[in-house]
């Protein structure tokens, strides 16, 4: 068999047709494993778009595996956009990872200047995002069609049953004691939490409130990464914190050295990052990243703030640790929920707080004295039971398919001089378009086509990133989502 005849190109065939099979995949999925295979030669740009797969008969026979497990490789990889299928040729690689720029421009440190408009564009967006028919690529949620609903409200109606006084009656300010539970089990991956280092809230927000106020005053100066979610911004202004946004690499995020010269130049009193998969450059910040970040600010006694929602939802092998594990001091105060992965209105969360922990429980107990019992309660359960992990699963699997399906869309669609994340993990890709294209023009014209998209402008209290946008593809991929994005690259085609 001649390499020419298949168009490899670079592609090492030995290694594709001499691949092993390991013993999971030969008790559960077959296909999983070739699937894999083919999908690690195309992310390590080893196989090329437009380059032709090995037929189905020969592949299998090369696998010792039957024509329909083939098949099954070839059905998953082109679900996710990475392959296609041509009429009487066979199957070709299609999304090309390199087809974009991954480095989105760094800006210096400095304390945030005045972005007059985006109080006004915040709440437009999120003014209009529920109107009838819109697709809701501004919406950093996990849409409904993707959540265990009907497993969700019967978890609701045996809590209201099981909890005294059907759970109309107060929690310890603490919160439910059999939810903490949980969440201490489920930090074992990463971590040796204990129930009575957890305080549940309402939501991750909730918790990343509660810590602010706990460790600064008005006027006093925190640092953040940047671009950085924009209700984190919006809450430090409100209680009247100065901000200093730091730069960021969308792959690894805030470099501890950047750090240190704010450090330095600066009297910060907390930094705040999402260091698994952050909103809204997706980044996830390495180990021994994340180890001298909490040496650093352990050693100046600045205390961090880490958001951690999306941690569970990696499309690795297994789960990043967040910079808590790597906490010896109780510097570092590790907020997170199920807001992003199960169950957005239920607004159940947690922060462990470290050696914070009796101010963040003062006050909570003085702005909400206690969090929903009914709500708690069935989030434990679903933890309990083993059906959180069970729906994990099946979410990565989805998200991870829509990122390539978008980035894909992406790169048929939109002007070449695009540049686009690759995160892995989470729901939100981050855009940088030509400079001179302003994503809030766009995001009106967008509305106008029942779409939504988050301003870059959103996302810094400076006066930057008017040419960069969110997307989330927190939602089924389906025709009309495909049709949205391809009509949302013509209007930037069109502001060129």
């Amino acid at each position: 068999m001649k390499q020419n005849r298949y168009n490899f190109r670079n592609f090492d065939q030995n290694s594709f047709f001499n691949m092993k099979t390991t013993s999971k995949a030969k008790n559960d999925h077959l296909y999983l494993n070739i699937a894999d295979n083919i999908e690690k030669q195309i992310m390590d740009k080893v196989l090329n778009i437009g380059d032709k797969l090995p037929s189905v008969r020969l592949l299998s026979k090369q696998q010792g595996v039957s024509m329909s497990t083939t098949l099954q490789a070839y059905y998953h990889l082109e679900g996710k956009g990475l392959v296609e299928s041509r009429p009487q040729s066979g199957y070709y690689v299609r999304f090309n990872p390199s087809r974009f720029p991954q480095k989105i421009e760094k800006s210096n440190p400095r304390l945030s200047t005045k972005n007059k408009n985006v109080e006004a564009i915040i709440s437009e967006v999120y003014d209009d995002f529920e109107m009838p028919g819109m697709v809701k690529f501004s919406l950093s949620v996990p849409a409904p069609e993707i959540l265990p609903l009907a497993k969700l409200n019967k978890a609701l109606i045996q809590a209201t049953r099981e909890l005294p006084a059907n759970g109309t009656s107060y929690e310890r300010v603490q919160g439910s004691e059999q939810l903490r539970r949980q969440i201490a089990r489920w930090s074992a991956q990463w971590g040796r939490l204990q129930p009575d280092d957890l305080v549940t809230t309402a939501g991750c927000m909730n918790a990343i409130s509660y810590c602010l106020m706990a460790l600064t005053k008005p006027g006093d100066t925190i640092a953040v990464e940047s671009p950085v979610y924009f209700g984190t911004l919006r809450f430090a202004q409100s209680i009247g914190l100065k901000v200093i946004e730091l730069p960021t690499d969308p792959d690894t995020g805030v470099d501890p050295d950047d750090v240190k010269k704010a450090l330095q130049k600066h009297n910060i009193k907390a930094c705040f990052f999402v260091t698994n998969f952050s909103n809204p450059l997706g980044y996830c910040m390495p180990d021994e990243q994340k180890m001298a970040l909490v040496k650093l600010l352990s050693k100046h006694g600045v205390p961090l703030i880490e958001d951690d929602l999306y941690g569970d939802v990696y499309f690795g092998t297994q789960r990043p640790k967040p910079c808590k594990s790597f906490d010896e001091e109780g510097n570092v105060l590790w907020c997170g929920s199920v807001s992003k992965t199960l169950a957005p209105g239920y607004r159940v969360g947690w922060v462990a707080p470290g050696k914070y922990i009796d101010k963040v429980k003062r006050l909570k107990l003085y702005h909400s004295i206690t969090s929903a019992t009914t709500h708690q309660a069935a989030i434990a359960n679903f933890l309990a039971t083993g059906r959180y992990e069970h729906h994990l699963r099946k979410l990565r699997q989805t998200l991870h398919s829509n990122s390539l399906q978008f980035i894909r869309s992406i790169g048929e669609n939109f002007p070449e001089v695009t540049k686009v994340t690759n995160p892995k993990g989470g729901f939100i890709l981050w855009l940088e378009l030509a400079k001179h294209i302003d994503t809030y023009q766009l995001y009106q014209e967008a509305m106008q086509q029942k779409m939504s998209i988050a301003p870059g402008a959103m996302f810094t209290l400076q006066e930057r990133y008017q040419n960069c946008m969110r997307l989330s593809y927190g939602m089924q991929w389906k025709p009309e989502v495909e049709r949205a994005l391809k009509k949302l690259g013509g209007l930037v085609k069109s502001m060129s």
